[in-house]
């Protein structure tokens, strides 16, 4: 930020093209005027420059802190992607999963059904022995 009794050497453009620096001229700097009438008026003037200098230290101010929201909300939308992306895979496999265990539980059912079977016949046979 600038001090407003030192002023920087920054050079703003203005719209038609020319450029203007944020130092007052010699005389107003150092407090002089050639006509007594014009000390009031270097006065205000020598205000006005404090405040436009203020005013666009508080600008700069405020462009740098929508400058760090911009970039805390372009880091908040990237992890908000990444996690969208981490949600879409874990789902799929999910439902990768879902599918093998209906898999395993219907391929359970069918062995106990194949077993019932091959534990009736065993003791099919064992009472035709046992007769």
């Amino acid at each position: 930020m600038r001090s407003a009794t030192q002023p920087s050497m920054v050079q703003r453009s203005t719209p038609n093209g020319s450029y203007m620096t944020d130092r007052m001229p010699n005389a107003f700097a150092a407090g002089e005027s050639a006509t007594p009438g014009a000390t009031s008026a270097a006065g205000e003037i020598e205000a006005a420059t404090r405040r436009l200098a203020a005013a666009l230290d508080a600008l700069e101010s405020a462009v740098e802190r929508r400058r760090e929201y911009d970039r805390g909300s372009d880091e908040l939308a990237a992890r908000i992607q990444s996690l969208g992306v981490d949600r879409s895979r874990l789902a799929n496999e999910l439902d990768g999963t879902l599918v093998r265990s209906r898999e395993l539980e219907r391929t359970n059912r069918e062995i106990a059904e194949r077993l019932d079977v091959a534990i009736g016949t065993i003791r099919s046979v064992i009472e035709e022995d046992a007769s």
